[in-house]
């Protein structure tokens, strides 16, 4: 008997829309983040427990699903940015390993997914991103990723001197630099791929921080519940409106 073959995969197809989305969530998980954990004085380990929870709950519901649903997919994204957030904050902070220290470990991290999904599936694409291993790798790198991207914003704009705006225009431009490489090479897209979701992290990172810190430490002072509702909107708005397709599986 024949193995069913998808065509499609359980993510959106790779554009400007996904770009835009990603970053909006990166922000909204930053600003979500610290509304729990600094403006309700809840911490950063039961941030961590509660995000991480609703994290693996929506995973869970996302490798069950048959095919690709752009709200389930973003809700997921967006719990993948909030655990990542205060579980960044709290391994720097609370545990006092420092953004150096914290970034490097979790960069080591990231790699050790990436390397265990090329021993397990044979390739680290999103194309294969159907199958439960497939998909199960894919959201851990994801979470490692975001975690990677709230300690190393933090790391540059604070312990690296950069200031938010600084730090972000810092990752605006190297993600710059990854679309040049996009468009004038034959540098492999997987590759570049990780590269942005990471680098969207810690760019949505300092935005966040930016707009919600207090003026004195460099920041906007908005409200973060306020913030994060606006955010919020802002994505439900992209994801109602534009046409989120799912990711075509590469013909072999």
């Amino acid at each position: 008997m024949r193995t069913e073959v998808h065509p499609f995969t359980k993510v959106p197809q790779v554009t400007a829309v996904f770009w835009a989305i990603k970053i909006l969530a990166t922000t909204l998980g930053e600003t979500a983040g610290d509304a729990v954990t600094m403006t309700l004085g809840l911490g950063y380990l039961v941030g961590s427990i509660v995000f991480g929870s609703l994290l693996v709950l929506l995973v869970a519901w996302q490798v069950r699903a048959r095919r690709f649903h752009p709200a389930l997919y973003w809700a997921t994204v967006v719990a993948s940015t909030t655990a990542g957030t205060t579980l960044a904050d709290f391994a720097t902070r609370s545990i006092g390993i420092g953004y150096a220290g914290g970034s490097l470990l979790l960069l080591a991290l990231v790699l050790a997914s990436l390397a265990a999904c090329c021993a397990a599936t044979g390739t680290i694409s999103i194309d294969p991103v159907h199958e439960p291993r497939s998909e199960v790798f894919y959201w851990i790198t994801i979470t490692l990723s975001q975690t990677l991207g709230t300690a190393l914003g933090d790391w540059l704009a604070d312990d690296g001197g950069l200031g938010y705006l600084g730090a972000a225009a810092l990752f605006g431009g190297a993600l710059l630099i990854l679309v040049i490489l996009y468009r004038t090479t034959a540098m492999s897209r997987t590759i570049l791929f990780w590269l942005a979701f990471i680098l969207t992290r810690p760019l949505g990172a300092t935005v966040g921080d930016f707009l919600d810190k207090p003026l004195d430490h460099g920041g906007l002072d908005f409200s973060r519940p306020l913030a994060s509702v606006v955010l919020a909107g802002a994505m439900v708005f992209m994801i109602v409106l534009l046409p989120q397709p799912a990711g075509r599986r590469a013909a072999h």
